[in-house]
């Protein structure tokens, strides 16, 4: 009786083939829950074998698994730092990439400016905002069910907007609301969208105007010390420069890893503390944001800072074309509180943010190496 052909190279490399793809985990899908943690609500993205369904969620509609058991861990988190008087949903488009690569995602309710109380906006969050941040970390770290399915050695951190002082913050950088001042006194009539946030009536921007130019020509020693000390990073010694083995590392916790920024705040960075940044920093800004010109906020970042990396310029984009989802009712009332701009911008392309978001996922995971 005649042996059977054996079976050609090509016919055996197929076979292993198929029986790889056989086995290999099927796509998460993205399971969220909200939980009370470090003093305030967090929301939860995390990868998950449940199947997501589009769920309404007051204007916004997601597409997750509320509530389902997440794939086994341990696992890399990226803390996601919300705009001013922002939430966790309008950015759930990011959330969900970064949990389908693997992460988990939390996005804390920022105290004090979020979209039910924001009477902390400016100056006040900046400072409370990386704290916050760092607490979430260590809380998360000793809950019971998610301390086990972390690793937290290394931590990614992203913010938008507001939420980039809070990312350039843990990255290093310093900031002080001196600063501030003296940018706005320079330029408010070109970056007046910034420099008027929060004030919209004419009283109320020339009260602003006033409060500015009150500390035009004051010798430092003579202003408060709320505008002239430093926020942020930690301060480098005196001798930093002469320790060339061991440079000075200007993170508040050494646990924070990398940093991604979207149309970040960052005019009251000083350029001395950009360029200590040593971690990855990756920026993305919009080409036609009109709250948080490019000229003196993203690009500002990236002329000097040494670590970070231009992750584009969204062509045709407004500051809040950036986020997914935004509905176009929420959209108009945040632009009715803008001094300048925040409406989405006609004829954006939506491709551009959906690669934009695929850029912000990879250049976490090329540090953090989560796993599927």
């Amino acid at each position: 009786m005649p042996l059977p052909p054996r079976p050609t190279l090509l016919a055996g490399l197929l076979l292993a083939l198929a029986s790889s793809l056989s086995t290999a985990p099927a796509q998460a899908q993205v399971g969220r829950s909200v939980l009370t943690l470090a003093g305030g609500p967090v929301a939860l993205s995390y990868p998950t074998d449940a199947v997501a369904t589009p769920q309404r969620m007051g204007p916004f509609e997601v597409e997750i698994a509320p509530g389902a058991a997440p794939r086994p861990g341990p696992r890399r988190l990226v803390v996601m730092s919300h705009g001013t008087a922002g939430s966790a949903l309008p950015d759930q488009a990011l959330a969900s990439a970064l949990a389908k690569a693997g992460f988990v995602v939390a996005q804390p309710l920022h105290a004090g400016d979020n979209h039910l109380d924001s009477h902390q906006a400016g100056p006040a969050a900046f400072r409370t905002r990386p704290k916050e941040v760092l607490r979430l970390i260590d809380a998360l770290a000793g809950d019971p069910a998610w301390g086990p399915r972390l690793a937290l050695d290394q931590v990614g951190v992203h913010g938008m907007s507001a939420g980039g002082v809070t990312g350039l913050a843990l990255a290093g950088a310093q900031w002080r609301t001196l600063g501030l001042v003296q940018h706005c006194q320079q330029h408010l009539e070109e970056d007046i969208g910034f420099c008027f946030n929060g004030a919209l009536t004419a009283g109320q921007q020339a009260a602003r105007r006033a409060s500015y130019e009150r500390a035009r020509g004051v010798p430092e020693a003579f202003l408060p010390a709320e505008l002239t000390r430093w926020e942020g990073g930690r301060t480098p010694p005196a001798d930093a420069a002469a320790q060339p083995v061991a440079p000075f590392d200007p993170r508040p916790d050494p646990r924070i890893a990398v940093v991604t920024l979207a149309v970040p705040v960052a005019a009251l960075f000083s350029p001395d503390s950009l360029a200590r940044i040593r971690i990855p920093v990756g920026v993305l800004g919009a080409e036609r944001d009109e709250l948080l010109l490019p000229a003196f906020h993203s690009r500002h970042v990236l002329r000097h800072c040494g670590a970070c990396t231009s992750l584009g310029e969204l062509p045709g984009a407004g500051h809040f074309d950036v986020l997914s989802p935004w509905p176009a009712e929420l959209a108009a009332q945040v632009a009715a509180q803008q001094a300048r701009g925040g409406l989405p911008v006609p004829g954006f392309d939506p491709a551009e943010r959906r690669a934009a978001v695929a850029r912000i996922v990879d250049f976490h995971r090329r540090v953090l190496q989560p796993q599927p």
